[in-house]
């Protein structure tokens, strides 16, 4: 790569670890501001789905703007989106209007993600796809890492965390105007709502084993980030412990991320994912037993980070490999659409089981989905990939 290539891979990861850290920071902050106001933890849960609605919402109208005004103006429109939202929190306390807010946020979330994710995948060497979409996804979690210490600023202020956030969103997408503007591949002259669909029934067809991960990524990350820290104090671990626990998982997938992706660039994805799949489904197993142990749920947290944190990552790259690349902004929004039905699913889902089933069901259900997924992966033929590729 040449200087200017190399500005913008890293502007472009850079943005990326912005997004992780507003998400890291709204989800635990969030649920724990309306369970100290003694808000349902069911209706906690179903507040914090507000931004993957959003990300629902936007998905099926984000691939013609992309096309027809490029990968920069969409970055910046989503940025800016993101920004004003958060200063708005600061603005009025109502759980509706934070719903709102939420869903605003997931909108301009997913136009910077699936710009970023699309112009990456685009512009990668084949031998080199798994390490730059690894290091896309290691500063999402380094962000979305940094993004639970914020809430420690509530006993300050509840508006602090927002507005600091803001701030520090601005200073990153400033750097957006210093890239020149790219189209990505098309083999249409028009992209419109209708092709859209068709576009996605293909990407479904070729690659529905690649979406997967991304899905329950989404549900395993909201889940930890927003119903954890009910679980956690209402079986005796403190703010503070939970403003720790929570970062170990990001921080596991911070150390291994680069080295799963260049392992899965030598390897393969599918047995990459379904290695790591298992191993979090173990952890969570132990998490189960773990109980109110700080220590132990510290631990369990770090190791599953380890494994599954980069199963995002994994299953884009995995949808590169699978699909040509006239496909990819069609199934980069796709795995945005799977990542956000986990990610509402899992609060919600998760909520209930706290509410209803007393005991360690919550890290239980997150298990058995992990053995899922493992399980759906390896009974995906290597000869299906292939043929999908020469479609």
């Amino acid at each position: 790569m040449n200087r200017y290539e190399r500005m913008r891979f890293w502007i472009l990861v850079l943005m990326t670890s912005v997004s992780g850290f507003t998400q890291g920071m709204l989800l635990p902050l969030i649920s724990i501001i309306f369970e100290k106001d003694g808000i349902d933890s069911s209706l906690n849960g179903l507040n914090a789905t507000g931004l993957y609605i959003g990300v629902l919402f936007a998905s099926p109208l984000m691939e013609a703007p992309l096309r027809k005004f490029g990968y920069k103006p969409m970055i910046l429109t989503g940025g800016l989106a993101v920004i004003a939202s958060l200063l708005l929190f600061s603005a009025w306390k109502s759980l509706w209007f934070w719903f709102v807010l939420r869903l605003l946020i997931g909108i301009g979330d997913h136009m910077l993600n699936f710009s970023t994710q699309t112009w990456i995948t685009s512009f990668s060497r084949k031998g080199r796809l798994g390490r730059n979409i690894a290091l896309y996804g290691l500063f999402f979690s380094l962000g979305f890492a940094a993004g639970p210490a914020m809430t420690r600023l509530v006993e300050i202020s509840e508006k602090l965390p927002f507005i600091l956030t803001s701030m520090i969103s601005l200073c990153f997408w400033l750097a957006v105007f210093l890239l020149k503007n790219e189209h990505p591949e098309s083999d249409l002259e028009n992209v419109s709502f209708l092709s859209t669909f068709q576009r996605f029934g293909k990407v479904w067809k070729y690659a529905w084993v690649a979406l997967l991960p991304p899905l329950g990524y989404g549900f395993m990350e909201s889940s930890l980030n927003s119903s954890f820290p009910i679980y956690a104090l209402r079986n005796g671990i403190d703010v503070d412990a939970v403003s720790l626990i929570i970062p170990a998982f990001a921080i596991g997938s911070i150390i291994f991320q680069l080295p799963l992706g260049m392992l899965s660039d030598r390897f393969g994805r599918r047995k990459t994912l379904i290695t790591v799949l298992l191993i979090g489904c173990a952890c969570f197993a132990a998490a189960a037993l773990s109980k109110s142990s700080a220590v132990a749920l510290f631990a369990c947290f770090f190791i599953a980070g380890m494994a599954v944190g980069s199963t995002f990552s994994l299953g884009i790259s995995f949808m590169s490999d699978l699909l040509p690349r006239t496909l990819l902004p069609a199934g980069n929004i796709m795995c945005g659409i799977l990542y956000s039905f986990g990610s509402m699913a899992g609060p919600y889902l998760c909520g209930l089981v706290i509410d209803y089933i007393k005991g360690p069901a919550f890290f239980l259900l997150i298990s058995f989905l992990l053995l899922f997924l493992a399980s759906a992966i390896f009974s995906f033929k290597k000869s299906k990939a292939s043929a999908s590729q020469h479609s």
